[in-house]
């Protein structure tokens, strides 16, 4: 009896310790399944946290069938600007950039037809705000020259915008030695400039020179502020245009920005741009810069000032200045391509927004040797309409420019550069 009773118990025991055993496993399982599933919704979480979806950049060219809603309308009173805490990111630093190596972006802003008139707006990164290239001291120099003969046509900022000019003086020279450590470098007082031997003081009271001068005198870029005043409109009131090429600040100093579109007989303006661009005036917020592209043909080899048009010192309102004095139809080596990058950023403390308009300068029979260029370029000007190639002066130039880029469009696609009905090739605005 004892001996059954033990092995009874003993059996017990061993049925109980395995259904401990049992329970034990499946409670491991339940953690490991636990902690499965934990990971992967961490994951997920992180990677959405980390890589928010950005989408693409518009195509400039095109009309967006999309509606955004990323510059809300802040609240207000027109012409009152708050100033933001807002602190422009530290860019990361071209230690290989070389004053005489760096080669400029090969900027093309056209497409195949058709043309659509857009403000062409797309997301700036940080880092890039200022381009700068081996073509620097060329610009310096004409720069410089300009500032000698003209500065008081060309360089001016208003009593109310000085803040803001200021303001833009020193941002360069914050971002300037950071992202170009081996074109400059940041001094107790300003910045210096090793290429130029020039050494700037930005602290001194009065500035030795008006702001946006010595801005200009920094980078290739031309510049301009517009403010808002308290009717809503945005005033062009400091600015620091010497490399323009078609327009003069004494022109349009002190107009607001639909007068200067309008005076400027800008295509499509009213019907178009006007109303977005007021929009995008009021809605721009210090964290959301932009950049735009645009494209233009010169018949003469002048940077500052196409002279073709007539003489820089003109009177506007006289036919003296305008495509209607170029010579007709000169010879392709007379034909140049002008492209603007230009980006637009709201300063954050005094609110005033910022044009940096840097113009790329080259031949056309340079250009139309890069793939693809000579029928994208033949295509994009034959699309203008009648109002966008008269603005642009196609009538003075288009037949011998469009013979030209058709010969070497026919000899890339004989040669296999091309096919014969090539598609988009390259990423816009390249």
């Amino acid at each position: 009896m004892v001996s059954n009773a033990f092995s009874l118990a003993q059996r017990q025991c061993t049925e109980a310790f395995r259904h401990v055993a049992e329970l034990e496993k499946q409670i491991l399982y339940g953690f490991l399944f636990a902690g499965v599933v934990i990971w992967i919704i961490t994951t997920i979480v992180r990677r959405r946290n980390i890589t928010p979806h950005r989408p693409s950049s518009p195509d400039p060219e095109k009309p967006s069938t999309k509606k955004t809603n990323t510059l809300k309308a802040p609240e207000r009173q027109p012409g009152v600007w708050k100033p933001v805490g807002f602190k422009r990111p530290d860019p990361v630093p071209l230690l290989d950039w070389d004053v005489h190596k760096s080669e400029p972006l090969p900027y093309r802003p056209f497409r195949h037809g058709p043309y659509h008139i857009t403000m062409g707006l797309r997301t700036m990164q940080w880092d890039d705000w200022i381009e700068l290239d081996n073509h620097y001291l060329r610009f310096h120099a004409d720069k410089a020259r300009r500032i000698k003969e003209r500065e008081e046509k060309c360089c001016h900022t208003a009593p109310e915008a000085m803040d803001g000019a200021i303001e833009l003086l020193e941002e360069l020279c914050d971002y300037l030695p950071r992202r170009y450590p081996t074109l400059f470098r940041a001094t107790p007082t300003g910045i210096h400039n090793l290429a130029t031997n020039e050494t700037f003081n930005i602290t001194q009271r009065p500035l030795p020179e008006d702001p946006m001068t010595t801005s200009a005198r920094l980078i290739q870029d031309d510049l301009a502020i517009m403010f808002e005043k308290p009717d809503g409109q945005y005033y062009l009131l400091a600015g620091a245009i010497l490399l323009a090429g078609f327009w003069r600040l004494s022109d349009k100093l002190g107009m607001p920005l639909s007068e200067i579109h309008t005076s400027g007989d800008v295509p499509g303006f009213k019907s178009k741009l006007e109303k977005g661009m007021m929009n995008f005036f009021r809605r721009v917020q210090p964290q959301n810069p932009v950049l735009r592209n645009n494209y233009f043909l010169q018949v003469d080899d002048s940077l500052p000032w196409s002279t073709s048009i007539g003489s820089e010192d003109a009177d506007e309102t006289s036919e003296a200045i305008g495509w209607n004095t170029a010579e007709k139809n000169k010879a392709i080596e007379h034909h140049y391509f002008r492209s603007e990058r230009q980006s637009l950023r709201r300063l954050p403390r005094s609110g005033g927004v910022v044009f940096t308009i840097r113009t790329y300068f080259e031949p056309v029979t340079k250009i139309v040797k890069e793939p693809g260029v000579p029928g994208r370029l033949a295509s994009a000007v034959r699309s203008w309409g009648d109002d966008v190639a008269k603005y642009k002066g196609r009538e003075r130039y288009g037949d011998v420019l469009l013979e030209f880029l058709d010969r070497e469009h026919r000899r890339q696609v004989e040669e296999g550069v091309v096919g014969v009905d090539e598609g988009e090739s390259s990423q816009y605005p390249f």
